[in-house]
């Protein structure tokens, strides 16, 4: 992806989050140099991975497959591992009109995905076999709202806005936006992006970019070589 393609998905996605009165934290909003010069103070967001995040999974059309993220808050995977502490993450996602995030699962990860506002997000469920690897011949069972649900493989999920879906690891799941953008909430235990992101097909979770202009706001996959 070109930074300028990055620079203009950044506006459009805060301008879509105020149409629904979602704001950012201060340091969503530093330039490259003011987070340069607040590292020191900033080192628990750097660490957590918090922040903007665009990717287009690398195969290069973002407007067919895609997502914009912002991590708010996330989590020690070593508070997780001993049972106490600080185990939990919150994101905000953007899923645009017929925008596929492709199928995926986690290890350790469970997230309730939320729909926020906006279009209907559809999530296409499979199962996991016994060595936790897609099924396209297995079903399981989701809770949506706190309310059980046995899916078939290959089920899509209709959340309409406040409507919400709760996804264990081994959970196989894809999404998007249908009849317009949906705004997504999602809030998980501990999330690391670099490993606990299993796709189906060989894509990759980070977009590769060409440095065509400065970029507006560092996104958390620039932050080991622009702060280091």
């Amino acid at each position: 992806m070109q930074r300028s393609q990055i620079n203009e998905i950044l506006s459009q996605a805060n301008d879509f989050m105020r149409k629904f009165k979602v704001e950012l934290p201060p340091f969503a909003y530093w330039s490259p140099e003011e987070f340069a010069a607040n590292k020191s103070k900033a080192a628990n967001v750097i660490s957590a991975n918090c922040g903007w995040d665009v990717t287009d999974y690398g195969r290069g059309n973002y407007d067919e497959m895609g997502l914009f993220l912002f991590t708010l808050r996330n989590g020690r995977l070593a508070d997780l591992q001993r049972g106490g502490g600080m185990c939990y993450a919150e994101k905000l996602l953007i899923s645009k009109r017929d925008q596929l995030s492709p199928m995926h699962t986690h290890v350790i990860k469970a997230e309730d995905i939320i729909n926020r506002g906006g279009a209907t997000l559809v999530v296409e469920l499979f199962g996991s076999d016994d060595q936790g690897q897609f099924a396209e011949d297995r079903g399981g069972t989701v809770y949506c709202d706190g309310i059980r649900r046995d899916f078939k493989p290959g089920d899509k999920l209709q959340l309409s806005p406040g409507e919400s879906v709760t996804l264990m690891p081994g959970d196989w799941h894809a999404f998007w936006g249908e009849g317009g953008d949906v705004l997504i909430g999602e809030v998980s235990t501990v999330n690391d992006d670099n490993t606990d992101n299993i796709f189906r097909e060989p894509i990759g979770r980070f977009a590769t970019i060409e440095e065509d202009v400065a970029p507006k706001h560092l996104l958390v996959s620039d932050y080991a070589t622009w702060l280091a």
